[in-house]
């Protein structure tokens, strides 16, 4: 379960190393909030495969997206997190 605190990083952890460009949709990234795009992709890729693609970067965005202290679970979180 995720308190309140934890919410709270996730939602600065995302301001800090995600928002650049998936609140804009710079380099084709999804939106967050852009929940129809997100469960498709969620459902195509499943997780594991989504978190190792944040981890390894893709060709237009760099390994970790930009947060190179998040952990698995972190990435989850985020990916959650813009999914909704």
């Amino acid at each position: 379960m995720m308190t309140s605190a934890g919410a709270a990083d996730i939602a600065t952890t995302y301001d800090n190393s995600c928002a650049a460009c998936h609140d804009s949709g710079a380099l084709n990234a999804i939106k967050k909030g852009d929940s129809a795009k997100w469960q498709q992709l969620i459902k195509q890729k499943r997780m594991p495969t989504l978190i190792n693609s944040v981890k390894n970067g893709m060709p237009q965005m760099p390994a970790g997206g930009l947060c190179n202290n998040c952990s698995d679970d972190d990435y989850r979180k985020l990916i959650e997190y813009m999914s909704k």
